[in-house]
């Protein structure tokens, strides 16, 4: 007996432990991955409660839930070049950090401000373009932060366990927040997620990247220096027929993502008639197909090659928009609802783990900055005018013809976007480009000895 309980302690502990070179053996990217599980966790509650304050408490329109998603967008319009010519000269994970610690703030005061009896839809749409501003800048660093930490060839591994981290909050998370958000109403329950928000940035903070300020330019002035970098940023994005391609399919699949993302919760509550507790629980499928794109999304890129497995993303997702805006307003339209979530949730993990290595792979390390900036500023661009759209056909056409919209659009992009062949024939990350090492004022980065380890 106790030989066949030693046999079987070995058998669970093989295979329950790490492979060998797993990411997760590493202690920086442990670091980081768990400041990822934790914040996307506190980010499910904001995801339900922010929405849900807007269209039951505070009883939004279709148009003015259109303009608030504009308002976390434009942001991204008016700074992503400035920001990533910024990055470029500074060091990314203190960005990251101070990011995580704002936007507990303002999330803390949505709570505050219904407590004072201050809250309207002008105070989330001041709340929505903060939000908005540090995204921006903190997400970019965030993006470049893993590249200091992964070496390239394993990008797409390490954005698929990033979307791993991600999808575990977003199974359990969304069933806790409709709970609370039930319990406590939707704005406190925005308080959780403030708190874990501190947690996270406390996490960041034991990370250690050696990362020291190149010397700059004395020669020209800090005005000249930087417009010559935010031209040098521009012009290798437009330079690179990938970067271009990327640019144009994501950002038409973007306007499709946010007409359908500012109906779907008037959608659950007013046509489907579901209760804060409800969406919640619907929301879990959306976990669930995270779950399951982030395991199979980096074989799925092996085999069919990242540029396909993209493309794939797009077709997913349009086909669950499309299907909601179809369904019945009775249990059938339900799961409808909870299907297209979960439908969403796989095609955007394939869409992203893919757009995200791919760009990343391409560009050398002082551009990255600048790049990942230029590239969010190009994707984000046709989003403003997706959500107005998506809340202007809501409320003239009806919530099914805002659905319809990005459904339909979605499937024609996969089919025109799998003909363009500088997207359907990339079939392993490329590597980047030879540039001149004058570009600028970047930060130099000290490889990671176990990440960049062959």
């Amino acid at each position: 007996m106790y030989q066949w309980l030693q046999k079987l302690k070995r058998k669970l502990a093989a295979r329950l432990s790490l492979p060998a070179r797993d990411l997760l053996r590493d202690p920086i990217y442990r670091r980081l991955f768990t400041s990822i599980v934790i914040s996307s966790f506190g980010g499910q509650v904001t995801m339900l409660a922010l929405p849900l304050t807007a269209a039951v408490l505070l009883h939004a329109s279709p148009t003015q839930m259109g303009l608030l998603t504009a308002m976390e967008i434009v942001p991204f319009v008016l700074f992503s070049l400035p920001a990533g010519v910024w990055l470029d000269r500074v060091r990314k994970l203190p960005v990251y950090v101070l990011g995580e610690s704002s936007l507990a703030l303002v999330v803390a005061s949505i709570p505050v401000a219904w407590w004072l009896d201050w809250l309207s839809m002008r105070w989330l749409y001041v709340g929505g373009f903060v939000i908005g501003t540090v995204y921006t800048v903190a997400g970019s660093a965030a993006q470049i932060v893993l590249t200091q930490v992964v070496a390239r060839e394993r990008l797409v591994e390490a954005h698929a366990k990033n979307a791993l981290a991600t999808s575990g909050a977003e199974v359990a998370g969304p069933g806790v927040a409709g709970a609370l958000i039930k319990v406590v109403g939707a704005p406190l329950a925005l308080l959780v997620d403030a708190v874990l928000l501190l947690a996270s940035a406390a996490i960041l903070r034991g990370i250690v990247i050696h990362e020291e300020p190149r010397p700059t330019d004395a020669s020209l002035s800090p005005a000249r220096r930087f417009w010559r970098d935010l031209k040098v940023g521009v012009r290798f994005v437009s330079g690179n027929p990938l970067l271009v391609a990327l640019a144009v399919v994501v950002g038409t699949w973007q306007m499709c993502n946010q007409a359908a993302n500012v109906v779907q919760i008037l959608f659950a509550t007013r046509t489907l008639g579901l209760s804060e507790q409800a969406v919640g629980l619907c929301y879990t499928g959306m976990g669930l197909g995270s779950v399951v794109a982030s395991v199979l999304g980096h074989r799925i890129s092996q085999r069919i090659g990242p540029g396909p497995c993209l493309v794939a993303g797009f077709a997913v997702c349009g086909g669950g928009w499309l299907l909601l805006s179809v369904a019945p307003a009775n249990s059938f339209g339900v799961a409808a609802f909870a299907l297209m979530l979960m439908l969403f949730s796989s095609g955007a993990t394939l869409v992203f783990i893919n757009f995200l290595a791919l760009r990343q792979a391409v560009t050398p390390t002082p551009l990255l900055g600048r790049m990942t900036s230029t590239m969010r500023w190009l994707i984000l661009i046709p989003a403003g005018p997706g959500a107005l759209l998506g809340g202007w056909l809501g409320e003239h056409y009806g919530l099914r013809a805002s659905l319809a919209f990005a459904g339909g659009g979605a499937l024609v992009l996969a089919l025109l976007a799998l003909r363009w062949s500088v997207i359907r024939n990339v079939r392993t990350l490329p590597a980047p480009e030879n540039v001149d090492d004058a570009l600028g004022a970047e930060a130099i980065v000290r490889p990671h000895p176990v990440m960049d380890a062959p």
